[in-house]
């Protein structure tokens, strides 16, 4: 393979649309191979258990893929945090300030809903999902907005991304707080060591990505035997690369790392996360004895959250403050947008799917959970879209944000 032809099929995988492509494809691979006569051997594989157990890896292939392919995905956040929070839409609170609340009212909202379907329907064993509906998947809510949204303002891009990167450091917080069990301290000092380490030699004047390697591994292992969720190493991992660009310096080492491994997260660890996250059984017969898939209240509860829940929240949060207060939405875009965005925070799968699996003992309600997540996620892209394409067939204003200034960025999608 020619230099050019790598550097091609790299950027190829590092684009947003790809990596929402492919998980959708892992994502239907899983649940075809769930629900065919495949689906015995398909569970069967996914429960293989793999690694030394002298040193507590003895993991099943479905572990693997949720605690160690998905801490690549959980690095590249932390390299997108890092660098939007020193130089991207992070940057100024001023102008970050609604997506952020906006965010934040669209993990509430969704958390209230959900747990209010719960209380309802005298579920309340199924209480410790609160945070399954929360999160926003990055990949896919950009993929539907680049495809449906074309034409549309790029401070829509903006707004969006800003609303989901806060909605994965939020989810990150509560993985850490709430969906981690029995701490070791001793462990977690040797994490915050190791990333220590890799902190420096991400800083040295000539960075070497073989030394990098083996100690992120070392750092993910620690921080798995700490008791904190695995993953969480890749986030802290990600934040501590330099994302301001040195002198001589094409991109920001951050941004390098995240061209390095960027494919490898696309290609690999997502899609094989989402086979295993979504190979779920479907009844909707209920010829287990349950009612089938459309009656039972995990269901409910977490669609309800993540189609309405999430606009709900964002639609509210947004209204109050251009209303009541002196933030304004992003140049270029009205509140006219917000609907269809917010529903494209609906769409959450990668996260949604790890707090499932973190929140449940019982495998029945995992996959109960992990098939509402899919159902919701996908009422909430067709919604998104249609309106998305609708939105954008009709004319817009000079002053869409109505802060008084003509808009000035005006670029399209």
């Amino acid at each position: 393979m020619t230099t050019s032809t790598l550097t091609r099929t790299r950027a190829f995988l590092n684009r947003e649309t790809t990596g929402g492509v492919l998980v959708l494809i892992g994502a239907i691979i899983g649940l075809a191979l769930a629900n065919a006569p495949s689906g015995p051997a398909f569970r069967a594989l996914s429960q293989t258990v793999l690694g030394p157990a002298s040193i507590g890896l003895d993991l099943t292939v479905s572990q693997w893929a949720q605690d160690g392919l998905l801490a690549i995905f959980f690095f590249t956040i932390g390299l997108e945090l890092i660098s939007e929070i020193r130089v991207g839409s992070l940057h100024d609170p001023r102008k970050a300030a609604v997506p952020i609340l906006a965010a934040c009212g669209g993990v509430a909202v969704p958390a209230i809903i959900y747990t209010a379907v719960i209380v309802a329907t005298s579920s309340t064993q199924y209480l410790h999902g609160w945070a399954i509906p929360t999160a926003t998947d990055i990949a896919f809510s950009l993929a539907v907005l680049v495809i449906a949204g074309r034409g549309l303002p790029s401070g829509l891009r903006i707004f969006l991304l800003t609303m989901a990167v806060v909605d994965d450091l939020i989810g990150i917080l509560i993985i850490a707080i709430f969906y981690s069990h029995g701490l070791n301290l001793l462990a977690l000092l040797a994490a915050g060591a190791a990333v220590a380490v890799f902190a420096i030699l991400v800083r040295r004047r000539k960075m070497r990505w073989w030394l990098l390697i083996p100690v992120a591994l070392i750092a993910w292992w620690c921080m798995h035997a700490s008791g904190v969720h695995a993953t969480i190493a890749g986030v802290a991992l990600g934040l501590v690369a330099p994302a301001v660009r040195r002198e001589g310096e094409t991109v920001s080492r951050a941004t390098r790392l995240g061209q390095l491994v960027g494919p490898l997260s696309n290609a690999i660890a997502l899609p094989v996360f989402a086979l295993f996250a979504a190979g779920v059984p479907i009844s909707l017969t209920g010829s287990g004895g349950d009612g089938g898939l459309f009656t039972h209240p995990l269901v409910w509860a977490v669609t309800a959250a993540l189609v309405i829940g999430k606009p709900v929240g964002i639609l509210l949060t947004s209204a109050a403050l251009t209303r009541w207060t002196a933030l304004r939405l992003p140049d270029a875009v009205g509140t006219r947008d917000l609907l269809p965005v917010g529903l494209l925070c609906g769409i959450g799968f990668t996260v949604s799917m790890l707090i499932a699996g973190l929140s449940f003992r019982d495998g029945v309600a995992i996959d109960e959970a992990r098939a509402a997540i899919l159902v919701g996620s996908l009422i909430s892209a067709v919604l998104g879209g249609l309106l998305l394409h609708h939105d954008s067939r009709i004319a817009r204003g000079p002053d869409m944000n109505e802060d008084g200034v003509p808009d000035q960025d005006v670029r399209p999608l």
